[in-house]
């Protein structure tokens, strides 16, 4: 198996996995409800900062601003055990169930920023489990336009980059993605 991806302290990563064979990871309300959970838990603020995160069936976004360089021991390794240990039990099931290591990619520029959360966001719009990105509770995306005042979600860091709630929400509903070269090429990598 492959080793897990070198996350830096300082830096922003887009931090993603789906289900063994592509299977569910989320069963019921109960286990998007726990990840969320667990997140709150393992995700400590010292730590790192939870940018954005969509929660979809099958695959999990999150985009951290890490403030370790142990972030894989840390946080994600005990976060992960965790919540299989859970679901596992849960559906009586034994073995993985993520797909090998999760992914991390360096966000190395503020267009990539703003282009893999506007990518996070319209996940499940793109992926036809919604008609408005409202719709979807498993996402940060009602925090960054103010329909909820979750805690999770540090917007503010993305937040930042627009004049307001609303010009974000323009730019994720009706915007391209902007140009950028590590960005564009991580979305061809996508669809390889």
């Amino acid at each position: 198996m492959p080793a897990a991806p070198e996350i830096r302290a300082g830096h922003f990563y887009h931090v993603y996995n789906r289900g063994v064979n592509r299977q569910a990871i989320f069963f019921s309300e109960r286990n998007y409800r726990f990840f969320i959970e667990r997140l709150r838990h393992y995700f400590q603020p010292e730590l790192v900062d939870i940018a954005a995160y969509c929660l979809m069936p099958t695959h999990y976004h999150l985009l951290i601003q890490s403030h370790t360089d142990d972030f894989g021991t840390e946080v994600m390794q005990p976060f992960v055990t965790s919540y299989t240990k859970a679901v596992n039990k849960e559906q009586g099931r034994v073995g993985p169930l993520f797909q090998g290591k999760y992914k991390a990619n360096l966000v190395d520029t503020d267009a990539y920023l703003r282009n893999v959360t506007r990518y996070i966001h319209r996940n499940p719009i793109e992926a036809g489990y919604v008609e408005r990105l409202t719709e979807w509770p498993y996402s940060s995306y009602p925090d960054y336009i103010g329909l909820r005042n979750g805690s999770l979600p540090s917007s503010h860091l993305i937040l930042r980059s627009y004049t307001s709630q609303t010009a974000y929400q323009e730019s994720v509903e009706n915007g391209g993605y902007e140009s950028d070269e590590s960005f564009r090429l991580w979305l061809l990598q996508q669809e390889a």
